[in-house]
């Protein structure tokens, strides 16, 4: 999926220059990053809004067609407001293509339903992680990363080390940490229990 925006340069910044673009549906920006100087912008509010709600939005390489001008960005903030669905602001990071870049790309849990520790042993998937920072060149960026269930047990847990990556794209991990990403944790009163609970019915 592809995303461009159209964005208009400006000059006056403070918080009265703020409220002004927001009363005029616009959100104050900047684009930073690279051999160039920050450059302030602002964008229409309801693209921006619409944009914002779409999860790969957060995970792919940007357009930002400044005037005319066509930068390759990545959204590296976004400021709402805390209980109007109000954009405040935002920050763009200029990408090169020659150079990796760092992003969080999201987490797509499939197969939860067919995994023996949930269909065989009635329990349930607990997300540890919702998404993972990666190392690609820009255009390897994946929209998110697969996590198959199918094969997790209760007790067992999947770590970093157990997702497959595309080519091109590697997790960051410090040191020789593995964090889990999801498990399915065992039942309180398993198989023990319940054969304790019949012998004693027995009794």
């Amino acid at each position: 999926m592809t995303f461009e925006l159209e964005a208009r340069q400006r000059s006056l910044q403070g918080s009265g220059a703020s409220r002004r673009l927001r009363r005029e549906k616009r959100v104050p920006a900047i684009v930073y990053g690279g051999s160039a100087a920050p450059l302030m912008i602002d964008l229409d509010h309801n693209d921006i809004l619409l944009n914002l709600r779409k999860e790969a939005f957060h995970a792919s390489v940007l357009t930002l067609n400044i005037e005319g001008n066509r930068q390759s960005v990545v959204l590296r903030d976004s400021q709402m407001h805390p209980w109007k669905p109000l954009v405040l602001h935002c920050d763009f990071q200029r990408v090169d293509t020659t150079h990796v870049i760092h992003q969080r790309v999201p987490l797509h849990f499939i197969n939860a339903d067919i995994a023996p520790g949930v269909k065989i042993g009635g329990g349930n998937v607990a997300h540890i992680l919702n998404d993972i920072e990666v190392s690609c060149l820009p255009q390897d960026l994946p929209a998110y990363i697969e996590v198959d269930l199918k094969n997790l047990d209760s007790g067992h847990a999947m770590h970093v080390s157990d997702l497959v990556f595309p080519a091109g794209v590697k997790p960051i991990r410090h040191g020789d940490e593995d964090p889990v990403v999801a498990s399915i944790p065992a039942r309180k009163g398993g198989a023990e229990s319940d054969e304790g609970t019949d012998a004693a019915a027995a009794t």
